[in-house]
């Protein structure tokens, strides 16, 4: 029986296993932790998560949501393990990131057509592969791949927020509450004044940076996703930028009605609400520094973290250059690419990019033709982009409204906008899969 080689165990890597074993092609997956582990995880689990709601927003209206949505319909097994999985927050997919590890860990070692390969896999392999990586792609590999695509890698880099112990949260110094009341109130809110803010931003700007590793730029010339930026560097933009960005007190008021001049929200980590992300946190400060600027907000002040924020180089191709919106390789065509090293951004949209990648290596093993998705559903569109943009400013892209294609008609109000934009992705998503994969 013919088979196909994945490498990589993360959130593509492991959709990718699940889409190509499904059609009933042999898996051999290599997975290089624990034998080499990475800055950014702490365990051999396949599918780790940094934090519990990395898989966004769950709202329907939402262009995150809508990628959710058309995975679900594709049968994705990242999906099935994070709503089996999940934790209150909110309007988002948030998940207990332990149990959702090691349900995929568990689904994937028991399907009989997954072999788990626990080392590294330092060369791309032959036959018909899927190289899901990841942002930490080992060095080995990575000349691997500059070598395929005949062009130097980009680099930009990531960040993850500190989390901090629940029962050292003074939860008398805060307020439980959602944004403008909408939602349950999942998130824990710690306010601050004018007085305790400033004092705050002062000590974030001048706290000291942990060093970057070898290779890696400094601020000044470091390609941080907007959507993910460190807040000291947002922070560096003015006194009052992170009122204006993770720290808005907009929407937000005590059980008396009064409105902070600050507010950071913490964010359930697990279902046994023991551990708390530090909403928008996401850092590069040393270790001791993050314990004694977050400690200035009032309800941290006694806080004990369990684990400080990082930052870590993620390593992305100049797509446009060398894949098709299937995924697949132009001048190499028995590979494809998937996850953030392909240039999206994001778990969810990682996720998305191994499905498909996988459905697709499963297609070229049974000699069909691989399929690209229609451009009005969020993926088709996210995989279009990937291929057709310009590949001289080819920048990580995320699941949102603005890459699909019009509305015809046009539609005014923002939000009959979006749901007109779901209905048709999903009516179009339906009818697309019912033919090609029903």
């Amino acid at each position: 029986m013919a088979h196909v080689t994945v490498i990589g165990g993360g959130l593509a890597g492991s959709e990718a296993a699940w889409q190509i074993a499904q059609r009933g092609i042999k898996v051999r997956l290599y997975e290089m932790r624990p034998q080499v582990m990475t800055p950014a995880h702490h365990t051999a689990d396949l599918a780790e998560l940094v934090c519990s709601n990395s898989l966004g927003s769950a709202l329907g209206n939402t262009a995150g949501g809508l990628l959710k949505r058309e995975l679900q319909l594709m049968g994705s097994l990242i999906m099935e393990c994070a709503l089996q999985t999940s934790v209150p927050a909110g309007s988002a997919l948030a998940v207990d990131r332990e149990l959702f590890a090691k349900e995929v860990t568990r689904r994937l070692e028991e399907h009989p057509l997954v072999e788990i390969i626990r080392e590294e896999c330092p060369t791309i392999p032959e036959g018909i592969a899927v190289i899901a990586s990841g942002p930490l792609t080992s060095p080995a590999l990575s000349e691997s791949l500059q070598e395929l695509t005949k062009a130097e890698n980009l680099h930009f880099y990531d960040a993850a927020a500190p989390i901090v112990l629940g029962e050292t949260v003074r939860f008398d110094l805060g307020f439980w509450g959602a944004r403008y009341g909408k939602g349950s109130p999942d998130y824990f809110n710690c306010p601050m004044d004018k007085e305790e803010y400033l004092a705050f931003w002062r000590a974030l700007v001048g706290a000291e940076l942990a060093p970057l590793h070898e290779h890696e730029v400094d601020d000044g010339g470091m390609p941080v996703f907007e959507g993910c930026l460190p807040i000291e560097v947002i922070a560096r933009r003015g006194e009052d930028a992170l009122r204006y960005g993770p720290f808005r007190p907009v929407g937000l008021a005590d059980e008396q009605g009064r409105r902070p001049y600050a507010v950071l929200q913490l964010r359930r980590e697990n279902t046994e609400t023991t551990l708390f992300n530090l909403v928008g946190c996401q850092t590069r400060l040393k270790w001791g520094e993050q314990k004694r600027v977050f400690r200035m907000i009032p309800a941290l002040q006694d806080a004990e973290f369990v684990r400080y924020g990082v930052m870590h180089r993620n390593t992305f191709v100049n797509s446009p250059k060398v894949l098709d919106a299937s995924f697949q390789f132009r001048t190499e065509q028995r590979l494809f690419l998937a996850g953030q090293i392909t240039g999206v951004e994001g778990y969810v949209e990682s996720t998305a990019s191994g499905l498909l990648a996988g459905l697709n290596a499963a297609r070229l093993a049974r000699g069909s033709k691989p399929l690209v998705l229609p451009r009005e559903t969020i993926l088709g569109s996210l995989a279009h982009y990937i291929a057709t943009a310009d590949p001289k400013h080819f920048q990580p892209m995320n699941a949102n409204f603005g890459i699909l294609p019009p509305l015809e008609p046009p539609v005014r109000s923002k939000e009959e906008r979006k749901l007109a934009y779901t209905a048709r992705s999903l009516s179009i998503l339906e009818e697309f899969w019912r033919t090609q994969e029903g």
